[in-house]
């Protein structure tokens, strides 16, 4: 039974919760607190290095894989490779790695294989080693722009073996972080959505990569913030002040044929690692920062703790049969863009909206939605514009079904809630064109009425919250992990799409016919036909690296 002062504390968490998200809404008359200018001579270098460490270059590997389009998702087909520094330096390119660098008007700036709001990359990497896969076992940053490791402490042989004998089964730790400032310097107060956003295409990135190579990240579900903190080294690291990562997840990578991996790490073990000599100084990102008080209330409202296991089981369902891609799996995944704009004219098969719609859905032991999140939480109000032999009009797609009743009682009672396709949970609320409001709820941008068609992602956000204030950062990172395979699909297809993170929260909420803050709108997003700014001229992602190691100067004036 929870004490008094533990009960009073949670609930005061959840109201803090509920004030950050209520008042870093944008309104049609007002939006969400910000600089309010682009503040360029403090742009954050979207680079991190720790300084005064000897990098590990990771090699340039095998490039295909051989893996199809639903290679992505299945994971019957994929061979277990190895673990070798070459394996892990394609997980790592697959699923942080950079994709291209662009330029335009004499500035250049790079792409990476997880999208980010903003291209301002606030999540960071680290593996965890126990045996030699890169030398000595430890823990080490990853640096995307110089794809190397950074050796951040090294394991006693003691540490290294009960870490071996914890899991039983050969694989590293996986781990992120977020560095909040990085979104704050141009999102201001709304930057704590954005970086979870980009935890969760982070998380599905990583899924995929690890998927390609026969592999799995089980989500160390029962491990709290300050576990991560410890074991990445975070709480023995001397930041500079309003550039310090906070701690997001611990992940085990293992062969995918392994069921049974701990979702804990033992409380003894995270002590000895915070008794370990972390090295390494942390580069400057700005040279000035702004204090957005609100961001630091709720990281502080929503830690998570220690927590049991949830044991929740994705159902299992079989595939729409939709037309796979020919394109190869690691094509997918490099090719991946965000579009600028759309064509505004051309239509999408039914086909193609159905298969994109339906990798969406969890199923047991399939990417990226067997991570162990929890149960589905987020649902798809669907914009349908151009989608040949489905009316326009707004959809909604459970992505399950047990939230039918309470998700239809809280919405409009005049939407039809007809089921749209046999086999699929697509309902028709209401017929009729609605690219104008797809464009007006979405902050004006054009990009969400051009398209084939657009969606808001439905929170299940009060019950969340009240549940355990941490959950309102899983539900953010459920939304990008869905981003994520809605943008692979995309490619897959021929497409293109763009997430949206400005959107009137409110006037979303209205158009459903929403009361209160039962069910909460929390990421946009958008596929459709691109149109490509010729101005851009498009570089390879590692044709910075020779065979001299890049300084810190060149990292600099990279980011």
């Amino acid at each position: 039974m929870l004490s008094n002062e533990k009960v009073g504390a949670e609930l005061n968490d959840v109201d803090a919760v509920t004030r950050y998200h209520e008042e870093t809404k944008h309104h049609y008359d007002r939006q969400a607190r910000s600089l309010g200018y682009m503040d360029w001579a403090n742009q954050p270098n979207p680079f991190r290095w720790y300084e005064g460490l000897t990098r590990l270059n990771l090699p340039f590997t095998e490039k295909d894989l051989g893996a199809a389009h639903m290679d992505l998702y299945r994971r019957e087909d994929n061979p277990v490779r190895d673990f070798s520094l070459q394996n892990l330096s394609l997980f790592l390119e697959l699923s942080l790695g950079l994709s291209a660098w662009k330029s335009a008007g004499g500035n250049k700036w790079a792409l990476r294989m997880n999208p980010s709001s903003g291209n301002l990359h606030p999540t960071e990497g680290y593996v965890v080693t126990l045996g030699n896969i890169a030398g000595e076992p430890g823990v080490f940053h990853y640096s995307p722009y110089l794809h190397a490791l950074e050796p951040r402490a090294l394991f006693p042989e003691k540490v290294c073996a009960r870490l071996t004998n914890h899991f039983a089964v050969d694989g590293f730790l996986f781990g992120l972080t977020s560095i909040f400032w990085r979104e704050a310097w141009k999102y201001g107060e709304r930057a704590f959505r954005y970086c979870n956003h980009d935890l969760g295409h982070a998380i599905a990135a990583a899924g995929f990569a690890a998927n390609l190579l026969g592999w799995k990240i089980t989500y160390l579900s029962e491990a709290s913030d300050e576990d991560v903190a410890a074991v990445l080294g975070l709480t023995q690291t001397t930041w500079i002040e309003g550039e310090a990562e906070h701690p997001e997840i611990l992940c085990y990578a293992h062969p995918s044929n392994v069921k049974d991996i701990p979702a804990n790490l033992p409380p003894e073990l995270i002590s000895e690692i915070v008794g370990l000599p972390f090295q390494g100084r942390p580069n400057r990102l700005s040279e000035d920062h702004i204090d957005w008080e609100i961001i630091s209330e709720i990281a502080e409202a929503a830690p998570k703790p220690r927590t049991p296991t949830q044991h929740w089981l994705a159902p299992h369902r079989p595939f729409f049969p939709g037309d796979e891609s020919r394109i190869r799996a690691a094509h997918i995944i490099r090719q991946r863009r965000s579009a600028l704009a759309f064509d505004g004219a051309t239509s999408i098969s039914e086909s193609q909206f159905l298969t994109m719609l339906d990798k969406t859905l969890p199923r047991e032991d399939t990417v990226p939605f067997d991570f162990k999140l929890g149960p589905v939480r987020v649902h798809l109000l669907l914009f349908v514009h151009r989608v040949l032999g489905l009316a326009p009009g707004l959809y909604m797609f459970l992505r399950d079904e047990a939230g039918f009743e309470r998700l239809k009682t809280a919405c409009r009672p005049e939407f039809a809630w007809k089921r749209a396709k046999e086999g699929l949970p697509l309902f028709l609320l209401t017929e009729g064109p609605f690219m104008r409001e797809a464009t007006a709820v979405s902050c004006q941008q054009d990009i969400a009425g051009d398209s084939a068609f657009s969606l808001g992602m439905i929170a299940d956000f009060r019950r969340s919250v009240e549940e355990a204030p941490y959950l309102y950062r899983h539900l953010y990172w459920e939304t990008g992990m869905i981003g994520q395979v809605l943008y692979l699909e995309a490619e897959a297809h021929g497409l293109r799409a763009t997430g949206i993170g400005c959107f009137f929260d409110d006037a979303v909420h209205n158009l459903m016919g929403l009361k209160d803050n039962q069910f909460q709108t929390l990421y946009h997003f958008t596929i459709g036909t691109p149109v490509e700014d010729q101005r851009l001229q498009t570089w390879s992602p590692y044709a910075h690296l020779t065979s001299a190691t890049p300084s810190g100067e060149e990292c600099e004036a990279a980011g």
